[in-house]
């Protein structure tokens, strides 16, 4: 299965979602927006107090965390990719006054940043062989550090997990493994963070 198939299938099972659930934390594949708030603060660790910074928001969904960066009192400037052209739509809808942000359905349209996050894009692996989403995890990771300046950061579900809640059309994953990767690949810079109550992890890559 090559990434065009894997891309494709995730941005149907979105679009369902939308669809489905409209722009609440369970249209973007989420249990509650407690959980999802968790997600951003956890994000927002590497950012500098105070000051102003750009994101991108890889795999934005209909763009919940500029809401979450308002409610902080931020400065800041977003872009937000999604692949599902529904997402996007809500997103466009939800912010349309919104002069610091803007979104698309191009990846090829987002410009470096001073950081990049992806929240939950690597969950979801359908029925794509574990092996082969790894690779589009890595090649993914590749994409989002050319995106970013200053650092990028993702969270992935953890082996840690309850095994026998665990679902098969998910993605589980060796937070070490990660680590180690980053480390070797993308930066000497890499905090984990394993020390919040979801049942996952994230990584920050610095630059």
């Amino acid at each position: 299965m090559n990434s065009a198939e894997i891309l494709q299938k995730v941005a149907a099972y979105y679009t369902q979602k939308i669809h489905q659930y409209g722009p609440t934390p369970q249209g973007a594949d989420w249990n509650s927006e407690s959980s999802q708030r968790l997600r951003f603060a956890v994000f927002l660790r590497m950012a500098e107090p105070g000051l102003p910074f750009s994101v991108n928001d890889y795999g934005c969904g209909y763009g919940a965390l500029i809401d979450y960066l308002e409610t902080r009192n931020l400065s800041f400037q977003y872009a937000g990719y999604d692949l599902s052209s529904a997402m996007i739509a809500q997103a466009e809808k939800n912010h349309r006054d919104k002069s610091n942000c803007r979104f698309v359905t191009d990846e090829a349209q987002l410009f470096p940043a001073d950081y990049t996050i992806a929240s939950g894009i690597f969950n979801v692996k359908l029925d794509t062989p574990e092996k082969e989403w790894m690779g589009y995890l890595a090649r993914t990771l590749g994409k989002m550090a050319e995106l970013s300046k200053l650092g990028f950061g993702f969270n992935v579900l953890s082996i840690y997990s309850h095994r026998e809640k665990r679902r098969s059309d998910l993605y589980y994953a060796d937070p070490l493994y990660w680590f180690h990767y980053c480390k070797q690949n993308l930066s000497p810079f890499v905090a984990l963070f394993h020390d919040y109550p979801l049942y996952e992890f994230t990584l920050w890559v610095k630059k």
